[in-house]
């Protein structure tokens, strides 16, 4: 069997992130690293692949800026066979549309019978990804899973809502999310880390997938940011005292002028 799993390089949520001059999210300028929701993404692939046994290969494909290798680069220190980074000026500002086009052309350089991907990016936060994925592969997508059974040619997943618990299946080839309650994600380990130095992780531009730059970028993004503005600095706290026994009063009437009660 043959597992693509999509990732995607994030700012760093404890750096200090900021927005560029035409409203897209600094990817360059600041610390990123490997999506979190998409580590559980890389580690229900090789979950699968240790319980089939066979020759099962899992590939990492990330679409990103340079420095989008150390998150390809993290998947393949944790189990995974080889990677895939799409890298072009162009794709800078893309949208989910934009991204899913991407991604779905790479998809089909690559043999792929199950393609794995997080709920959602921590930066974005969109979720919509797999599900444009599965149109634009034509294959089914079996998403938001729990808990993730393959066996033979069948995907089966457990989906966990608000009222009620699903059983939804599909036939590969598939589209597959995992959400955060599928399973830690495994650290990687010292060999792991030592062995991904070694496993190979091919470069591919536009041109490579055939893809018009025209199609992508912030000029073809079907959404836009409209305006930003830095957060405001803290004020100092208030102090209430209490010496006349009105204390009470005071905290009550301050949490409903900001409309806590």
């Amino acid at each position: 069997m043959n597992i693509v799993v999509c990732v995607k390089y994030v700012p760093d949520a404890t750096a200090d992130r900021h927005f560029e001059a035409d409203s897209t999210v600094d990817r360059v300028g600041v610390d990123g690293l490997l999506s979190e929701l998409d580590e559980y993404a890389v580690e229900q692939a090789l979950q699968v692949k240790e319980k089939l046994a066979d020759d099962t290969e899992v590939t990492v494909l990330s679409v990103g800026p340079e420095q989008a290798t150390d998150a390809v680069r993290k998947a393949l220190q944790m189990g995974a066979d080889k990677g895939v980074h799409v890298v072009d000026d162009s794709i800078a500002g893309s949208d989910a549309l934009a991204t899913s086009l991407v991604l779905a052309e790479a998809i089909k350089k690559l043999p792929h019978d199950l393609v794995v991907c997080g709920m959602s990016s921590t930066d974005g936060s969109m979720g919509v990804v797999p599900a444009m994925l599965s149109e634009r592969l034509g294959v089914p997508g079996v998403t938001l899973g729990s808990e993730i059974e393959v066996s033979g040619d069948t995907v089966k997943i457990r989906r966990d809502g608000d009222t009620s618990t699903d059983t939804i299946e599909g036939t590969l080839p598939v589209v597959l999310s995992v959400t955060d309650q599928s399973g830690e994600a495994r650290y990687p380990s010292f060999k792991g880390i030592m062995a991904a130095k070694k496993k190979p992780v091919e470069t591919w531009s536009l041109g490579d997938l055939g893809v018009d730059a025209g199609q992508v970028g912030l000029s073809a993004a079907w959404t836009a940011v409209q305006g930003t503005e830095a957060r405001p600095p803290r004020t100092a706290g208030e102090i209430v005292t209490d010496e006349d026994g009105s204390g009470a009063k005071a905290l009550v009437d301050f949490l409903a002028s900001k409309k806590f009660i």
